[in-house]
């Protein structure tokens, strides 16, 4: 639990994630997370199926962007620490995303005319979020400058998420 409470203050742009070191079961238990949730939130946007087969496009994606990144930096060794801490990060937003999609549900069924103005308003906020989180880890991890962090970590975010998109519409 101390674990997880070191990694989730990433999320608050506290902690150094080169200074966190996960066990094997912590990583993939968040791996097994990030599959879970990341069924359930697309279960909800679109045909349980094609999200399920988009997550786990998003799951290859993000494995091999870390991979191909810290290849082409010469930092390898940082990959468990890498995809760990962006995965936990990750997971936290995903399961505002799921609280977020549960707020827009209980709002349309109150009649709220804003419903979808705030549902938005609040996906592009996590949106935002997401972005920060991971250009605050890459610049922690990978001393990157902050320009170089903050796209390196839309890139990221095009990646693993634009592309499985992508590829789910043709």
């Amino acid at each position: 639990m101390k674990l997880l409470l070191k990694y989730l203050a990433l999320c608050f742009f506290i902690n150094n994630p080169a200074n966190l070191v996960p066990p094997k079961s912590f990583m993939w238990k968040n791996v097994a997370f990030y599959l879970i949730s990341g069924c359930i939130v697309e279960g909800l946007i679109a045909d349980p199926a094609d999200g399920s087969l988009e997550v786990f496009l998003r799951t290859i994606m993000a494995f091999s962007t870390v991979a191909t990144l810290l290849f082409t930096t010469k930092k390898w060794h940082y990959y468990n620490q890498l995809y760990t801490a962006i995965f936990v990060c990750e997971n936290f937003i995903m399961t505002l995303a799921t609280v977020t999609e549960g707020l827009y549900f209980w709002m349309v069924m109150e009649h709220n005319e804003s419903a979808e103005e705030i549902s938005i308003a609040l996906g592009f906020f996590l949106v935002g979020w997401y972005i920060a989180i991971v250009s605050y880890i890459f610049r922690q991890m990978l001393l990157f400058p902050m320009t170089k962090s903050v796209i390196t970590a839309f890139s990221y975010f095009v990646l693993t998420y634009g592309l499985p998109m992508m590829f789910m519409d043709i």
